[in-house]
């Protein structure tokens, strides 16, 4: 009886020692790190939806009526200065112009007439200045008639590449009517839009530095290999969207670039004194960003944070947060709100040095 009886204790024992074991292993599992934002002086990469314009693009029309005769150059083709590219047909204004001239010619032999018999005196020095305005008129039809005769053959103003030619062989031209574009792409402009505090922090901090450069992130999520420089700032703010648009200008000697394409301008930006978080420390719920905040008696609450740039590893913080804040950094998905943990600090200095990449 006595046997069963110490048996039993011992039983008991063991189990409370297990129990309490088990106990602590869990308090040791479920201790969490805890750190704090840092302030600390950075530069970080702002990204700006932007349009690609040529350096000139321009509209190709006809500037006189008739039917498209020649169409000398194909789409997407590369032509030179003075290239010529369609012709209307140039009959009537042919026409006009052998008139023009065989008046003209009409006019002179007046003229010689009319100045034989004032020298004479046989008419009057009056009539042979009729003669003379008469012949000058002459000579202004002539070259009138030559313009519109040039007219019928449009040729390129300047290099570039024939953009859609949406007319035929035989099509019959309106005055003023749309042949094709031409776009100059030896250089290319990104437009974007900044907001007002950035662009106060520009022209601040970033116009007169090399920081002035800014890369070009293509479509297809590879950076353009030549760097852009901001030159231009428009000289007002749209007042709907709080915006004012800069202009970047990249060299395109390879042609990659093509008018009306998009990317967006990658512009690196100094900040002092931000707000700087471990990305591991942050969660998303539709959208939103949030850190666990470690409060009074050690309990968690939620609080959403807004992220204004991204530095590797790391989040810039522009409201939610400070520095004396205490955030966890890990077991993120472990915990919930209101929930009371135990944890164990780390200085952010040590967080930011264990980190794949350091802030510079």
């Amino acid at each position: 009886m006595k046997r069963i009886v110490v048996l039993t204790g011992i039983i008991a024992l063991l189990c409370l020692t297990s129990c309490a074991t088990k106990e602590e292993k869990k308090e040791e599992a479920d201790k969490f790190t805890v750190t704090n934002p840092v302030k600390i002086d950075t530069t970080f990469t702002k990204e700006y939806v932007s349009q690609i314009r040529s350096v000139r693009n321009i509209e190709i029309r006809a500037q006189e009526k008739g039917f498209l005769q020649n169409i000398y150059v194909d789409e997407g083709q590369f032509v030179k200065a003075g290239q010529l590219l369609f012709r209307i047909m140039p009959k009537l204004y042919e026409a006009e112009l052998l008139k023009a001239q065989a008046e003209q010619k009409a006019a002179e032999i007046e003229l010689q007439n009319t100045k034989i018999l004032a020298d004479k005196n046989v008419v009057s020095k009056n009539e042979q200045a009729v003669a003379q305005a008469k012949l000058q008129a002459a000579k202004a039809e002539v070259a009138l008639a030559k313009l519109h005769l040039s007219f019928t053959e449009i040729r390129a103003p300047f290099d570039g590449t024939i953009d859609r030619i949406p007319l035929k062989l035989g099509s019959l031209i309106e005055e003023g009517e749309l042949l094709t574009s031409l776009s100059d792409n030896s250089q290319m402009f990104a437009y974007f839009n900044v907001s007002e505090p950035e662009y106060l922090q520009y022209q601040t901090e970033v116009k007169d530095r090399a920081e002035s450069k800014v890369n070009l992130l293509l479509a297809n999520g590879e950076s353009f290999k030549y760097k852009g420089n901001v030159e231009v700032i428009e000289s007002e703010f749209n007042n709907e969207t709080g915006n004012i648009a800069f202009r970047a200008r990249f060299p395109n000697s390879e042609k990659l670039l093509r008018n009306g394409e998009t990317g967006k301008v990658q512009m690196l930006v100094p900040l002092k004194n931000a707000i700087v978080i471990p990305q591991k420390a942050t969660y998303e719920i539709q959208d939103k960003k949030y850190v666990f905040v470690v409060g009074k008696n050690n309990v968690l609450s939620s609080k959403e944070i807004t992220i204004t740039g991204e530095i590797p590893d790391l989040y810039v913080i522009s409201s939610g947060l400070t520095a004396n804040d205490k955030i966890l950094l890990d077991g993120i998905q472990k915990v919930k709100d209101d929930e009371k943990i135990s944890y164990g600090y780390v200085a952010p200095k040590t967080v930011m040095n264990n980190l794949r990449l350091k802030a510079e």
